[in-house]
């Protein structure tokens, strides 16, 4: 479960450890909510109802919820079944496992006040594991020097270090929404390396709320990023730029404006969203700008009643019939059954071409296949 009353939590390491000062005046900021977030709680708490009942560890009454539909209980049941895996291999090879779920985790030894909640933790000598579920699909989260994960290993460790001969920890991001499964393997000495050098001095910082602000990624859900004008600046130097004529632009100059496209349009879809809640929760207006109603797309007030309506009428060709998706008819039939009566005539289009940093996983296109293969399609 979210760590959500630590000031300098495990889950926003990413901002305060890049941005120290902002820890202090976002705890300051009023917390809010969202379906986003609504529906991630509702899903851990059922997969730590289905985890325990499956390790036959006195589980507690299952969750019910609105936010509970059929992909949220297969996507929980994929976790239950990876944890469940995860122990398989374990136990081939070394003694039986100690498993802790939903465990607090406390690393206030590194960062002051610090704690979160471990989804899942399996100990077994000499290797630490953390597992953490992230249900949101909107951001694809990577395990390797993942902070968050790798403070609560450092919490995992203060408090199970003693018991237990540990000098590796694996850290685990299992997100079903987007397909990914990520592991990353640290040492321990390399894990309390980082604590000393990089996370107790930045940590000091961000508890008095000193050190220098920075601009970056981890902006994306920092409470401050609609007004921070640290933010802005960075962004309207960039925008100089980006408005600039290509043509004016150096090889270098585009290529620097390619990698900071992504924070700039972000940066100005929160400014946007921010200025119009104040102007509709709070009716606060903008000099040069004024609320209007946008544009809306007509819907029937009753679909049963419209039905009815029409077939008394004698009006009875009001439907239209088309094949499930590909997804639903797989998860109906079962990926076996879907393969042999559906597999050969199913294709998948070349996506198409996008330009992305060189660390993005995907490999290269080839310019002359690709522009083959698009001139086809088209």
């Amino acid at each position: 479960m979210p760590d959500q009353h630590a000031m300098l939590s495990a889950s926003g390491a990413h901002r305060w450890l890049a941005c120290p000062p902002s820890a202090r005046l976002e705890a300051g900021l009023p917390e809010s909510s969202s379906a986003v977030a609504e529906q991630g709680t509702v899903a851990h708490g059922l997969a730590e109802w289905k985890l325990r009942r499956a390790l036959h560890d006195s589980p507690t009454i299952k969750p019910v919820s609105e936010w509970i539909d059929d992909e949220m209980e297969a996507l929980t049941d994929d976790y239950v079944a990876f944890i469940q895996e995860r122990l398989r291999d374990v136990r081939a090879t070394r003694a039986d496992p100690t498993v802790l779920i939903e465990q607090r985790l406390d690393f206030s030894h590194v960062v002051p006040g610090g704690f979160g909640t471990g989804d899942a933790v399996i100990i077994a000598e000499p290797m630490l594991q953390i597992i953490d579920l992230k249900y949101g699909q909107g951001v694809l989260v990577e395990a390797e020097h993942n902070p968050q994960l790798m403070l609560y290993a450092l919490g995992a460790l203060n408090a199970f270090g003693s018991l237990y001969d540990i000098d590796e920890v694996a850290v685990t991001i299992f997100q079903p929404r987007r397909g990914n499964i990520s592991t990353w393997h640290v040492t321990v000495a390399e894990l309390e390396a980082w604590a000393e050098q990089v996370v107790k001095p930045t940590a000091a910082l961000a508890a008095r709320g000193n050190g220098e602000f920075a601009s970056g990624e981890w902006c994306r859900f920092c409470k401050l990023n609609p007004t921070c004008r640290t933010r802005a600046e960075v962004n309207l130097a960039l925008a100089r730029h980006e408005f600039a004529p290509p043509a004016e632009l150096d090889d270098a100059e585009i290529a620097a404006v390619l990698a900071q496209l992504p924070q700039l349009k972000a940066w100005a879809a929160d400014v946007e969203a921010y200025a119009l809640s104040l102007a509709v929760n709070q009716g606060k207006t903008w000099s040069g700008f004024k609320l209007v109603e946008g544009r809306s797309i007509r819907k029937y007030a009753n679909e049963q009643a419209v039905a009815q309506a029409a077939e008394a009428a004698g009006v009875t060709d009001i439907y239209e019939r088309k094949l499930k998706t590909i997804t639903a008819l797989e998860k109906q039939l079962g990926k076996k059954r879907f393969t042999e009566l559906l597999g050969d005539l199913v294709v998948k289009p070349a996506g198409k071409p996008a330009l992305v940093p060189e660390s993005d996983k995907r490999p290269a296109l080839d310019i002359q296949s690709a522009t083959d293969e698009f001139s086809e399609i088209k």
